[in-house]
């Protein structure tokens, strides 16, 4: 049996980036001696939850400070972590991508997703600021034996980049997000984990931003789409469980449901618009 342990991390990020830094510190340190992984809210660099600089678009480059920080702290506290941040788009300064990035115990960046489904609902149109980024080959990576994958907050809503992402053999996906609140929001944002999590047989791990922006709520889910550890509404709240594939072989030869699909999920050519 292969383990590992997962953190869970949330709180609401501002337009002050050091002060972000110091929550992710706090989180980081509070929880490295319990866990291989700590998974940190999207948007976790910068944020501006109650718009007052709509104009600015702050990001860094993947060599920037803030990642540099992160390098540092993961290095120092002998963790992983998955972060989101915004990074610098050099070909549309003005719409930069939404990035996370894969730290190493050993300080490095191993690892980068640029979000592919932007947050055009609910009234917002993420797209006007950020860059989609093109489909490309997903972020995976092997921790303790455990194979994770990363996704992003509205990624959550498609079943196919999901799915996607499963079927690279991975135990658990981990999904930095910043889900807005609103009306049902709370419920959409613990079915869907636990929907992606019993459709795929996997662990899902979601990471989210707090009040009043966000919905908080970040948790962890098994297999079977039992909730493990949630760390409730609270700013600077943690999550920890532990992820085996044990569990994850388990629940596979009760429900075999990846063995016996009939179907493959491959990237859309282009959007598929409703007639």
């Amino acid at each position: 049996m292969t383990q590992l342990r997962v953190t869970v991390g949330q709180f609401e990020a501002q337009r002050d980036v050091n002060l972000n830094f110091t929550e992710v510190e706090s989180i980081v340190t509070s929880s490295a001696a319990s866990s291989d992984l700590v998974v940190l809210p999207e948007n976790c660099m910068y944020s501006d939850p109650k718009k007052e600089a709509t104009e600015i678009r702050y990001a860094e480059a993947l060599d920037g400070d803030f990642i540099t920080r992160l390098k540092r702290l993961a290095a120092e506290n002998d963790t992983h972590i998955l972060a989101g941040i915004t990074e610098t788009n050099v070909d549309d300064p003005s719409r930069p991508f939404n990035t996370l990035v894969q730290i190493t115990p050993e300080g490095g960046l191993a690892g980068v997703y640029r979000k592919v489904h932007l947050y055009d609902a609910f009234g917002y149109r993420e797209s006007d600021k950020v860059t989609p980024a093109p489909i490309a080959d997903p972020l995976v990576f092997t921790i303790n034996g455990i194979t994770v994958g990363a996704l992003t907050c509205y990624d959550l809503r498609f079943p196919e980049i999901v799915r996607w992402v499963a079927l690279r053999g991975v135990d658990m996906i981990a999904l930095p997000a910043a889900w807005a609140s609103g009306p049902l929001k709370e419920f959409h944002w613990e079915a869907l984990i636990r929907a992606r999590a019993i459709e795929n047989t996997i662990y899902f791990a979601g990471a989210g931003q707090t009040a009043p922006s966000c919905t908080g709520q970040s948790q962890i889910v098994d297999p079977m789409g039992v909730t493990l550890a949630s760390a409730g509404e609270g700013s600077g709240a943690v999550a920890t469980a532990l992820v085996t594939s044990e569990r994850v072989e388990a629940v596979r030869r009760t429900n075999p449901s990846l063995s016996n699909r009939r179907f493959d999920v491959t990237p859309a050519k282009s959007p598929i618009m409703s007639r």
